[in-house]
């Protein structure tokens, strides 16, 4: 029968005999054990069992270490079991077929395991169990840090000039999301960034468009992935852009005045993106000269002769376009050689002369003009100097006589 009723029956007793003393003797008697066992379940739980457990964070491919702390162990029982609720371990023997874990540490006060080559896929709460008169347990929290792989760059559709291109640079699995970004000569590109759900990891894209010309083939553009797990450094992706165009053709032509005899190399520079397959030398209005020969971009012609004469075009083509450019050949022979560089000066001899001529006319001119002037001049002087001679004589003639009575002096 319960304690709490042996107690009330003895101080009934105690009460109907009327003896204060065997009422207190009897609630002793029952009331000592009483405070015995407080006193024992008060030590007991001052030294009761407890574990603890770590939270955990690791590189995925790494290994992980994952602890249990034990305090005031007796050698109850301890069970490690993964997320999935599976017990790795039983009192430290191997439950779970998975080498990946070994029980490395088993003590009163530390039981440790370790997890090689570590998924995302492992992730989670990892429990610790003591088995005692009640269950103790704590969880340890494993994390996985996923670090991106060098990213990928991928092109919608082909560049080609004076049109837009569309690049992707993808970083398919990261945890946390990684950071993308396209730079070009130092500038960073701005793009459109999308992330999906790739199981626990992320995948990260960013997108740009740009208009591209003929001068930007070859160009370097990249793209960068940061992520907290690679400390400060990133990967790199470099990519140079392949831009298709039309060609452009250009003869470059021989140095000199070519004679008859001589040999005639013409070299035929083509550029275009793709290359152009096959060059053409053709002669217009013309078959081509029997010691004519091709050799890819070259036109070689030896002896030359008069029979050479005449205009070369070079032709290429692509998927993009085509384009030719034309030479004219002359041959001199060596009697016309005598004649054409002395025409050269005579001509400039005649324009000499001729400014000559022209010059000498203009003083000739000039001074006639001046001499007319100077003549006209004399004369007038002259006619004014005979009519003082005249008035001179006059008033010799009449004795120097003045009606108005003023002396006059003339110098004769």
């Amino acid at each position: 029968m319960p304690f709490s009723f042996h107690l009330r029956d003895g101080i009934k007793r105690a009460e109907r005999g009327g003896s204060t003393a065997m009422a207190f003797s009897t609630v002793w008697r029952y009331s000592f054990p009483v405070a015995v066992i407080l006193l024992l379940s008060l030590v007991c739980a001052a030294r009761s069992q407890a574990v603890q457990a770590e939270n955990v964070t690791v590189l995925e491919g790494g290994m992980a270490q994952i602890s249990c702390r034990l305090q005031n162990y007796d050698g109850s029982i301890v069970v490690i079991q993964n997320p999935r609720r599976q017990t790795l371990f039983f009192n430290g023997t191997r439950a779970l077929r998975d080498d990946r874990f070994q029980m490395v540490l088993f003590t009163p006060r530390l039981v440790r395991i370790t997890l090689t080559n570590v998924s995302v896929s492992d992730e989670g709460g990892y429990f610790c169990q003591l088995y005692t008169d009640d269950t103790h347990h704590q969880v340890a929290t494993l994390s996985v840090i996923v670090p991106p792989e060098t990213p990928s760059i991928e092109l919608k559709k082909e560049a080609v000039e004076g049109s837009e291109v569309e690049l992707t640079c993808l970083s398919p699995r990261s945890k946390p999301p990684a950071t993308l970004r396209w730079v070009r000569n130092g500038r960073e590109i701005p793009g459109v960034i999308s992330h999906q759900d790739n199981g626990k990891a992320v995948s990260v894209s960013n997108t740009i468009k740009i208009l591209v010309e003929r001068r930007d083939n070859g160009a370097a553009i990249n793209c960068e992935a940061s992520h907290p797990a690679l400390g400060g450094q990133k990967r790199v992706r470099h990519y140079r852009l392949d831009v298709h165009f039309a060609p452009t053709v250009r003869i470059i032509p021989p140095q000199g005045i070519l004679r008859e005899g001589d040999s005639l190399s013409l070299t035929c520079s083509v550029i275009g993106n793709p290359m152009p397959r096959n060059i053409l030398w053709s002669r217009v209005n013309d078959t081509m000269p029997d010691r004519a020969e091709q050799s890819g971009n070259i036109l070689l012609m030896s002896r030359l002769s008069q029979s050479h004469n005449g205009t070369y075009l070079c032709q290429a083509h692509n998927n993009y376009g085509r384009a030719a450019d034309h030479y004219t050949l002359l041959v001199y022979d060596p009697g016309a050689m005598v004649d054409v560089p002395s025409s050269v000066p005579y001509a400039v001899i005649g324009g000499v002369l001729a400014l000559l001529v022209f010059t000498v006319i203009c003083v000739l001119i000039v001074t006639i003009w001046c001499s007319v002037r100077q003549k006209g001049s004399y004369l007038t002087h002259e006619a004014s100097g005979m009519d003082e001679h005249g008035e001179v004589q006059e008033a010799f003639l009449n004795g120097n006589d003045s009606r108005d009575g003023t002396k006059k002096e003339y110098l004769l």
